[in-house]
């Protein structure tokens, strides 16, 4: 495995589940506050998509170690979607409905989101790794 790689991969993860599990604790707490579709109106549905997610980002991150890029950057993708939806909630509410705290989240959340995505088009578009048949350690 390309250690250049990893060194940026691992910190981006800690971020993510971070600040991912800051907003969707806050979600779940607060989930008659948050304007979401029917189908999340249960703050176990919140808890519930964020454990499948990060756990999805962990395959993707052992794929990565195991030199296994093209699906690891397929279940990294899946994962980064864990804060790429967030701004989805302005879809169900005004933008009034929101707190600060709400917003900071959701952004914050977002922007790890395109983190992982930036992480995937650095280490497969631009290092190529994928390419070089990099393998564990």
């Amino acid at each position: 495995m390309n250690k250049k790689g990893q060194i940026f991969l691992v910190p981006l993860l800690i971020t993510n589940v971070v600040i991912t599990i800051s907003h969707y604790t806050d979600n779940a707490i607060f989930i008659d506050r948050y304007p979401a579709p029917e189908w999340i109106s249960y703050s176990y549905r919140v808890y519930m998509a964020w454990i499948i997610l990060t756990l999805i980002g962990v395959v993707g991150y052992l794929l990565y170690r195991k030199g296994i890029l093209r699906i690891a950057y397929l279940f990294l993708g899946i994962y980064s979607l864990t804060g790429l939806f967030s701004p989805g909630h302005y879809f169900y509410g005004e933008m009034s409905k929101f707190s600060l705290k709400m917003h900071t989240l959701i952004w914050f959340d977002f922007i790890a989101g395109l983190s992982i995505i930036g992480f995937i088009t650095w280490s497969g578009l631009i290092l190529k790794e994928w390419q070089k048949g990099y393998v564990s350690n």
